[in-house]
């Protein structure tokens, strides 16, 4: 009998769900079939959707719904300490950083830095950390203004940030207002300071965002009219120059929809988005030479609210977090036409929203 078993990495999962029921899973994710097998599972904290991880440090920092002194809903960020063999989470500290609820969380290139998107708040906060990895208090708060057109678009509503790779600048996607707003960092002094904006069409509703992993362009998908905003980025001055804008949808479909999340195989040669309502992965091809896009495929996403997905770090597969539907569907990837093939794998899981690989080393 063959002592040889099948490769594996770790998968963390995080949730729109209650405290009183799991919210966090660490899962076993094999590389030959695709299969997610649940290891650890943690209750006890409410709606840690979204998670960063810094693998130098082996520690993962979600948000998650904490209540202040007046009992008001606001943002909590915690670290926690992976074990050895990826497999386990537990706690390190937490603390209360923006005073409303937050989307989105995401390390700066240094791994000194959080930024944190509040949706509800429309702002955004830098929480520095410690020399152990540890969350500290937050630095800084910058809160947005404006509004656009349609009634969701009543005030500023922070969606997401990104930091460029050159750790210069973090680029923040405003769907309430139509903006993206462009910040200088300084990670060391642990700053943010405004930079310049741009704006998107109004009623667009930018939310996520994917820098382009060799070649110096940028991409927005916006969430309210189920676009995709391509752009040249200049890293020395921190400008993005528009280079066009795509539909998600097939032009027959006419029901309603709604973006969620972006991102671009490690060869940088596909773009993949996911539409609520259509329930698919959107694929386009990547032109090299100047950054446009053009349309391969949508594929059904076997579920309901397809609210965030991922790919695996050597590109095989991607597996879509399906909301409504209490599912993470897992996608063979195929890496010449960078069209997506369901293999059967199935994971239930409720209320699933940020899905992150965790490569054992």
């Amino acid at each position: 009998m063959s002592t040889l078993q099948t490769p594996k990495s770790t998968v963390i999962i995080g949730t729109y769900v209650d405290k009183d029921s799991p919210s966090i899973y660490v899962s076993d994710f094999e590389k030959g079939t695709g299969a997610l097998t649940i290891h650890q599972q943690l209750s006890g904290v409410k709606n840690p959707s979204f998670l960063d991880i810094n693998l130098d440090k082996e520690i993962v920092y979600f948000i998650n719904v904490s209540t202040d002194e007046e009992g008001r809903n606001v943002t909590g960020v915690a670290s926690y300490q992976l074990s050895p063999d990826h497999l386990n989470l537990t706690l390190l500290n937490e603390q209360q950083s923006l005073p409303a609820t937050s989307c989105h969380i995401t390390l700066d290139q240094t791994k000194t830095n959080l930024i944190v998107c509040s949706y509800h708040g429309g702002m955004i906060g830098l929480i520095p950390l410690d020399n152990d990895g540890l969350v500290g208090k937050t630095k800084e708060v910058h809160q947005h203004t404006g509004s656009s057109i349609l009634p969701i678009q009543t005030q500023s509503r922070t969606h997401s940030a990104n930091i460029d790779p050159t750790n210069q600048f973090v680029i923040v996607a405003d769907l309430g207002a139509d903006r993206i707003v462009v910040y200088k960092l300084n990670a060391d002094q642990h700053t943010l300071t405004p930079h310049n904006e741009i704006s998107v069409a109004p009623g667009a509703g930018p939310r996520h965002s994917v820098f382009h992993p060799t070649l110096p362009y940028f991409y927005v998908i916006n969430e309210l009219n189920s676009t995709i905003n391509g752009y040249q980025f200049d890293a020395t001055l921190g400008l993005l120059t528009e280079i066009e804008t795509l539909n998600t949808l097939p032009p027959e479909y006419s029901e309603s929809n709604a973006c969620a999340d972006i991102h671009i195989s490690p060869d940088g040669l596909y773009l993949y988005g996911s539409n609520r309502g259509h329930d698919s992965i959107v694929v386009y091809q990547i032109d090299p030479s100047n950054g446009k896009l053009t349309l391969v495929e949508h594929a059904s996403t076997l579920g309901k609210h397809p609210r965030n997905f991922t790919l695996s770090p050597d590109g095989a597969y991607l597996l879509v977090a399906n909301m409504d539907s209490n599912n993470i569907v897992t996608f063979v990837r195929d890496a010449i036409s960078g069209k997506l093939q369901p293999n059967g794998q199935i994971l239930n899981v409720a209320k699933p929203v940020c899905i992150r690989f965790v490569e054992k080393k």
